[in-house]
């Protein structure tokens, strides 16, 4: 990353309308190299226990492989592979040991001191890029949903309210090896935004108003304003809500 930037990160989550919690997420900052940052979104499933054991292990493997990354060496797309399916074999043998079905989806994000931003996907967790007001890129679910949509079965409108919407066809800790999905952004500037979150939280609100709110206000406000917005619309049937976000932007003349 060029002088000049800075990152400007946040988080949030909320239960919404469970009664217990199952998404987890984290905004992590390398302990050695500044500049370096993975923020991580996890929606457990798999039953009030089973959900949050794997959401929790999402965290955790995310968090012992990257004290252990090394920037200078390390590929970020072959880290991001390696938490997939460290998480994903974890799962599994908790799922062997506890007797309970423990899934969860997967978002995360690895920005570089140069300004590189890698990420990686697995089920309905979402992952968007902005820039200013626009929506640059998002991740493609892995759903039943997704696969009508590609198949030109369903427009994307229709899809928002389909009662199959939750049907899931990869995620971590299922029984077939999921798929690891990796995208590249070469430099982020400054007006770049990149967002990962639940399906608690995009389910509700469209695009242009993520990255709206996302550019008007500060990141912390504009989580807050997601959380909300997306809570009251969805009438008391909401999901969990959890998002992580880092924005880019220019230093001030003399900071």
């Amino acid at each position: 990353m060029n002088t000049g930037y800075r990152l400007v990160g946040t988080t949030g989550i909320h239960k919404g309308d469970r009664h217990y919690q199952q998404d987890q997420v984290a905004l992590l900052t390398h302990p050695h190299t500044h500049g370096c940052v993975l923020g991580v979104v996890a929606d457990g499933m798999g039953g009030r226990s089973g959900g949050r054991k794997a959401a929790d292990q999402v965290i955790l493997t995310a968090r012992q492989l990257f004290e252990r990354y090394a920037p200078a060496q390390d590929r970020p797309a072959d880290f991001l592979r390696k938490l997939a399916e460290e998480a994903h074999l974890v799962i599994r043998l908790i799922a062997i040991s506890s007797e309970e079905e423990p899934h969860s989806t997967l978002a995360a994000f690895l920005i570089s001191p140069r300004g590189e931003c890698h990420w990686v996907h697995v089920g309905d967790s979402r992952i968007y890029h902005f820039h200013h007001r626009q929506l640059t890129f998002r991740t493609v679910d892995h759903s039943y949903v997704q696969a009508l949509v590609d198949r030109g079965e369903v427009s994307e409108a229709d899809a928002e309210a389909h009662p199959q919407s939750n049907i899931l066809l990869a995620c971590l800790g299922s029984e077939a090896n999921p798929p690891v999905r990796t995208h590249a952004i070469a430099q982020l500037q400054p007006g770049d935004v990149v967002m990962a979150c639940s399906d608690g939280v995009w389910h509700y609100l469209r695009p242009h108003e993520m990255a709206k709110s996302l550019d008007t206000l500060a990141p912390r406000e504009a989580v807050h304003w997601m959380i909300e917005t997306a809570r009251h619309r969805a009438h008391g049937a909401g999901d969990n809500l959890s998002v992580a976000v880092i924005k880019v932007e220019p230093l001030q003349a003399g900071i």
